[in-house]
């Protein structure tokens, strides 16, 4: 039986975590498909940008991806309390090139400025794009989403194409070899 990603992962506290999405409806991530011998191999550049590229907006340590033919394994430690350190302007600047303004597919840099203005006058949603910068949650689907929607387009399908699973959490106090021992379901909240 799974667990609840809230039981799991505490929201203000920093964790080194295992991550799993996996593709649905027997779709391919990457690789080539033994059964139409189509090759999805370029689909693997676009998981490893994103990666990095949200792993320098989000307040996380990306330590190591694996990305496999319909699955991908992220181990991240997350860091809230980073994120509350950022200067508002700091905030400011990442949601907007996590979200930029566009102008029909392309990024558009003077409404980019403007929406970093915009949410620099708003206190209440600065605090709501803080939180969020630290949460593993939001780095999943920010990582999932995009690719899921391309390679949808790619596919011409409507339908999802990623499921995320949080496999374990690794708190600094731990030892190593004591978190391998422990089946996920074994170790108490917060331990």
């Amino acid at each position: 039986m799974t667990t609840a990603r809230h039981r799991l992962v505490a929201p203000d506290e920093s964790g080194f975590y295992h991550c799993i999405s996996r593709c649905v409806r027997r779709a391919w991530l990457c690789g080539i498909d033994a059964l139409s011998g189509r090759s999805f191999e370029h689909r693997r550049d676009w998981v490893e940008q994103r990666l990095l590229e949200l792993a320098d907006i989000f307040a996380v340590g990306l330590y190591a991806y694996a990305v496999m033919s319909n699955h991908t394994h992220v181990v991240l430690r997350v860091d809230p309390g980073a994120a509350r350190m950022w200067s508002d302007e700091d905030v400011a600047v990442r949601w907007v090139r996590l979200f930029p303004a566009t102008t029909d597919g392309v990024i558009d840099l003077v409404r980019c400025r403007e929406k970093e203005a915009a949410l620099l006058g708003n206190h209440e949603r600065l605090a709501v794009c803080r939180q969020r910068l630290g949460d593993l949650s939001w780095f999943m689907r920010c990582l999932n989403e995009p690719i899921a929607r391309r390679a949808n387009r790619e596919d011409g399908c409507t339908h999802g194409i990623r499921d995320t699973h949080h496999l374990g959490i690794f708190r600094p106090s731990q030892s190593a070899s004591s978190y391998r021992r422990q089946p996920l379901g074994s170790r108490p909240f917060g331990a």
